[in-house]
């Protein structure tokens, strides 16, 4: 199977180190083959002796057996300075996502982990998407709100419908046509690429007490619950709309898959209170495996050596589950 492919993400903040340091443990950490794509400088400022070897197209896979750390080199156009935004490195940030989608899509690589990007600092260097997510379905040739976020730990999965959307304008954002297409991509992926059969799905509601009956709000009726009977209609086990205080305790979390959740703290809250060191970022309804850790780029941390590798650790694990899933079911 080829090698994962990671990115460099912002070079000047943690996701380099956390490459060098994960490649140097790899064994104990029991991480599958993967390929650097970024900046070889950027690798070598976090950990000057460690070794490496740039690869091209044509022997990556070759490559990820040896001792040395195979990079794909994607320049700086200037020198990074640790915690440092740079605005005229946006570019090669942007280059290293597109190569990695690349050879995934050529299978030379078999899928994508990308590391943090710094959003502000590249909408500076002309990236006009909303975020990774978006600019990945791009890269696929499919809309903007195509491809969904999910993230996962251990126990939990959960989707926010709504993703970077302001509380006060959730409710009018909302949609039975999105809560509909997020569980039709949620049950396909979970399927093909978790190894799930038949995927149990759970739909939170937006209001106190899931609306009670009309009374504290009307979207459980307007929008959620015909996006429930739609995805019954498809054949997807989907129960809801349940409460959202009553949708995260253990036995709970134990009778589905996945919860929709209506916006983005309803989603985050309670798996980053389960797990906030080891979430996992997961793009679905993509033509190619792509993860990320649950965290950002960590600029006061870069280069001091404190940021954990746990979320990154865990999207390496995630994506090669994927990929082996993936191969399995097609």
């Amino acid at each position: 199977m080829p090698p994962l492919a990671v990115t460099m993400g912002e070079p000047a903040g943690i996701g380099p180190e956390l490459i060098a340091r994960i490649w140097r443990d790899r064994a104990q950490l029991k991480i599958p083959p993967f390929v650097y794509v970024g900046s070889r400088e950027a690798i070598l400022a976090v950990d000057p002796k460690l070794p490496t070897v740039m690869v091209s197209e044509s022997d990556i896979g070759s490559a990820t057996s040896g001792s040395a750390l195979p990079i794909f080199d994607v320049p700086l156009s200037e020198p990074i300075e640790f915690g440092q935004l740079n605005v005229k490195n946006g570019s090669s940030v942007i280059q290293a996502i597109d190569t990695a989608v690349r050879l995934t899509e050529n299978g030379v690589a078999s899928g994508v982990v990308t590391s943090p990007i710094h959003k502000e600092g590249l909408y500076k260097s002309g990236f006009d998407a909303p975020g990774h997510t978006e600019y990945l379905a791009r890269l696929a040739g499919l809309p903007d709100d195509h491809s969904i976020m999910m993230l996962s730990t251990d126990g939990l999965r959960v989707i926010p419908v709504t993703v970077h959307v302001p509380l006060s304008e959730v409710a009018t954002t909302l949609t039975a046509d999105r809560i509909l297409h997020a569980g039709l991509v949620a049950a396909e992926d979970l399927k093909h690429r978790f190894g799930i059969d038949k995927p149990r799905l759970a739909v939170a509601g937006l209001n106190p007490h899931a609306g009670e009956g009309g009374t504290i709000g009307m979207e459980e009726g307007t929008h959620i619950t015909p996006a429930i009977w739609a995805l019954r209609d498809h054949g997807i086990e989907v129960v809801g709309p349940v409460p959202a205080d009553s949708l995260f305790h253990e036995e709970a979390r134990a009778s589905y898959d996945v919860a929709l959740c209506m916006y983005h703290d309803q989603a985050l809250i309670p798996l980053k209170t389960l797990d906030f060191w080891g979430g996992v970022n997961v793009t679905l309804g993509l033509p190619f495996v792509r993860t990320s850790p649950d965290h950002g780029t960590a600029l006061s941390l870069a280069g001091t050596g404190k940021a954990r590798v746990d979320s990154m650790v865990a999207a390496l694990r995630t994506a090669d589950e994927m990929v082996k899933n993936s191969a399995e079911t097609a």
